[in-house]
């Protein structure tokens, strides 16, 4: 009964809690609403500068009744899942090998460490140049931008497991498999999934940079046509639909943490 009553009791809490962000969460968009309304009340801004809520929901409509936005997001959704597969995927099979082999990581780590000092900003021309404007240099872009931190939770993760608990595995004539599926995955899966949530929100920034750089379609080419036609409003339309993108994502990767850390809470 005690176990039952306590566990009732936390799912009360757990729901009061969520209960609290939700509201938090309309009342910080309900502030920032009225704040740009006043701002362009207060000051008069043309819609070339600042439109309005109503303008940019107004425009939000049109795009999509005149085809400009979906198509777009559909280019820059396919670029951004792509990257942040093959990223998340070569940086976690690196992560391992680092994470077994000191050799290999001091022979890799200055050329890794120098790759992140070079901003992507700069690299997304030359890769352009040399794989041409259309998507794969783009989800290579997305995959470069995601390599790193997900490397690095990889390694930090599995080099976090106990050495008493590998130890116990080892006397128990674990093979290296049973010792990876076993032991260093469920170990090293919440550090992972917090690079994870990094990458996806860091992927959606390496699609638009390349469709900056040179792309015929996507949401950053929506952004430059809007902008060059000082269509101010359609920026923002952009804007808030790859906001949109980069929350849905992390909220994806936080559910896939909870369904798959479930065992923690058990224990």
């Amino acid at each position: 009964m005690k176990t039952g009553n306590s566990n009732h009791k936390m799912q009360a809490a757990t729901e009061w809690v969520n209960r609290q962000r939700g509201l938090v969460l309309v009342a910080s968009l309900l502030i920032a609403y009225g704040i740009w309304e006043a701002l362009v009340a207060i000051f008069r801004f043309p819609e070339f500068i600042l439109p309005t809520p109503e303008v940019v929901i107004r425009r939000f409509g049109e795009s999509i009744a005149d085809g400009a936005l979906l198509p777009n997001l559909e280019a820059t959704v396919v670029e951004v899942l792509l990257g942040l597969l093959a990223g998340s995927l070569l940086a976690t099979l690196l992560g391992y090998l680092l994470s077994k082999s000191h050799l290999l990581e001091s022979l890799l780590s200055p050329f890794l460490v120098a790759s992140q000092a070079i901003p992507i900003v700069a690299v997304a021309p030359l890769l352009v140049i040399w794989f041409g404007p259309g998507m794969f240099s783009k989800t290579l872009i997305c995959a470069l931008i995601v390599f790193f931190p997900v490397l690095v939770n990889t390694m930090v993760g599995l080099r976090a497991v106990p050495e008493n608990l590998r130890d116990m595995m080892r006397s128990l004539k674990a093979t290296p498999l049973q010792m990876l599926r076993y032991l260093e995955v469920p170990s090293a899966l919440p550090v992972f999934l917090g690079g994870l949530r990094i990458g996806a929100t860091l992927s959606v920034i390496g699609a638009v940079v390349g469709e900056f750089v040179g792309s015929d379609r996507g949401l950053g080419f929506l952004i430059n046509v809007a902008r060059g036609q000082y269509d101010t409003a359609l920026v923002f339309v952009a804007l808030f639909t790859l906001v949109a993108l980069a929350l849905v994502l992390y909220g994806v990767v936080v559910l896939l943490e909870v369904h798959l850390l479930r065992w923690q809470e058990k224990s």
